[in-house]
């Protein structure tokens, strides 16, 4: 579904001068149904390489491919409708709109391509979601009303309103305590078994790379498989 070949991601001085080599000649390939994990010190480009993945940055050599078509060759607009079809984000923090409740921040994603009746339709969805998540009576509730790791089962819930092929998590568990974290990390290989998506996973925690079927290391910009 996404292939890298040979992604690499340098950062130039105003000058032209490279001055950080983040990521160097990396090659993955990323299939429906796959878990993986990418573990790594703070600052190796774990969030740059989950970055790149979800379109969100390009290369600075290489090619990303998506279901055979090459993300630099794709405009703005179709990168965009990529991103909001197809991919899926849970980020460290919730990014939760404090004056939307529940519901509406669940279905944001899906307001820009849904007619009223798509809309509708959707809705029930984000409610039986919630209901999959333990959520369902938090419905009209809005996130300064919930605990952090009720705030991101929200998150977790909204990157799947559009039955996303894969969910790009940057470390989903690092703002949450040991029993959130094991909750959400439950939540989300439950959610991918059952759905049948890829995940893909950058985090500092062992215990949530340990839930993944594969395990890499990010150093010096290479990546290592784990045992």
């Amino acid at each position: 579904m996404i292939k890298l070949e040979k992604i690499s991601k340098h950062y130039q001085s105003a000058g032209g001068q490279v001055v950080h080599k983040v990521l160097n000649d990396i090659s993955l390939e990323i299939r429906k149904g796959d878990s993986i994990a990418i573990v790594g010190p703070s600052g190796c480009g774990k969030s740059t390489l989950l970055n790149l993945m979800g379109t969100l940055d390009l290369p600075t050599s290489g090619k990303i491919i998506f279901d055979g078509v090459e993300i630099n060759t794709l405009d703005d607009k179709k990168l965009s409708a990529l991103r909001n079809k197809r991919i899926g984000f849970v980020f460290q923090m919730h990014h939760l709109l404090p004056q939307l409740n529940v519901l509406e921040n669940i279905l944001l994603p899906a307001l820009a391509n849904s007619s009223k009746n798509q809309l509708k339709l959707t809705s029930e969805k984000a409610i039986q979601l919630l209901s999959e998540v333990g959520l369902k009576a938090h419905l009209y509730k809005f996130p300064g009303q919930l605990s952090g790791g009720e705030c991101q089962r929200v998150a977790v819930v909204r990157a799947l309103i559009n039955e996303p092929d894969i969910i790009l998590a940057d470390e989903p568990t690092g703002s949450l305590d040991y029993e959130s974290a094991e909750q959400i990390g439950n939540l989300l290989v439950d959610l991918q078994t059952r759905k049948n998506m890829a995940l893909m996973i950058v985090t500092h925690s062992l215990d949530l790379a340990n839930k993944m079927k594969t395990r890499y290391s990010l150093l010096n910009g290479q990546l290592n498989q784990l045992k």
